[in-house]
């Protein structure tokens, strides 16, 4: 079993195409194919199910998955270290955020990353806060950046605190509220809102707000990114609630100082137990020195 093969079957299965998956690697298809008839041969069991008109991973294929993954993964580390021994960053930098982040620029710091480590590939990944803490749990993100109410805390990683925002009103620039200097959560009350799913950081800030003011609100409509909030607020379909300091970003609406506003905190965080020389360079890139 190689490396290279388990790359096959990796790039097959994310592009459900061995025509994809052979452009993508670089090779010619009847290569590819080869490589993972012959590993199929090697394992005793089919990988994909092949039709005229799509491929599918067997079961077989689906129990092989991850641990091909924990194998190319730990093989890009391996060679990551051997090159940080000799003081060069290169490998992977996986980085999750929360829509809204506002307490560090973040293209800026990976332009700055970038600069200065140009062999590192960066992926990004957009998510609730719950969720991105529990990937950097189990290894799939590097470091993450977080916002959660004042009342929560994230667990089982390492944390370092950015900023402390308050939430503002976002309403439609037509909206009786928006010539207003400030509002109160329960004049908010009486409106439709736009809004995060429940059960995510991001909402809970808002509906424990209101629930301890002993108010009810109507969310009419649930949105997963902070810009289309904005773009349905526009419309006037409802007005939300979103930290002030990312607020200014969005366009076509009016942000409103609200006099009882929920606070949130936004925070980084890494894994407990060890870090990939990217990971290590871009915590110092932010000036964050992880302890060793």
């Amino acid at each position: 079993m190689e490396l290279q093969q388990m790359r096959y079957v990796l790039a097959v299965a994310e592009t459900n195409s061995f025509t994809r998956a052979a452009q993508r690697c670089l090779v010619v298809q009847s290569a590819l194919s080869h490589q993972i008839a012959r590993l199929e041969r090697e394992l005793g069991a089919r990988l994909f199910d092949r039709t005229s008109r799509r491929v599918r991973l067997t079961p077989a294929g689906e129990a092989f998955l991850p641990a091909a993954r924990q194998c190319l993964d730990a093989a890009e580390r391996a060679a990551a270290e051997v090159a940080a021994a000799v003081g060069e960053v290169r490998g992977r930098l996986a980085v999750g955020l929360i829509p809204t982040v506002a307490a560090v620029d973040i293209p800026r710091a990976l332009h700055d990353f970038r600069r200065r480590y140009p062999q590192v590939r960066v992926s990004l990944r957009v998510g609730a806060s719950e969720d991105l803490v529990e990937q950097v749990k189990q290894g799939t993100l590097d470091v993450a950046f977080l916002g959660l109410p004042t009342t929560a805390h994230p667990q089982g990683v390492t944390t370092r605190e950015l900023a402390r925002d308050r939430l503002v009103a976002v309403v439609a620039p037509d909206h009786p509220l928006a010539g207003e200097p400030a509002v109160t959560l329960r004049r908010l009350s009486t409106e439709v809102f736009v809004d995060l799913p429940a059960g995510t950081a991001g909402r809970a800030q808002s509906d424990q707000a209101f629930a301890a003011a002993d108010l009810v609100r109507d969310v009419a409509f649930e949105v997963t990114t902070a810009d289309l909030i904005a773009r349905l607020v526009g419309q006037g379909l409802g007005v939300a609630m979103l930290p002030s300091a990312y607020a200014p970003q969005l366009a076509g609406v009016v942000t409103v100082e609200v006099a009882d506003a929920p606070a949130r905190v936004e925070y980084i965080v890494w894994s407990r137990f060890s870090l990939t020389p990217a990971a290590t360079a871009f915590l110092g890139v932010l000036d964050l020195t992880p302890e060793p």
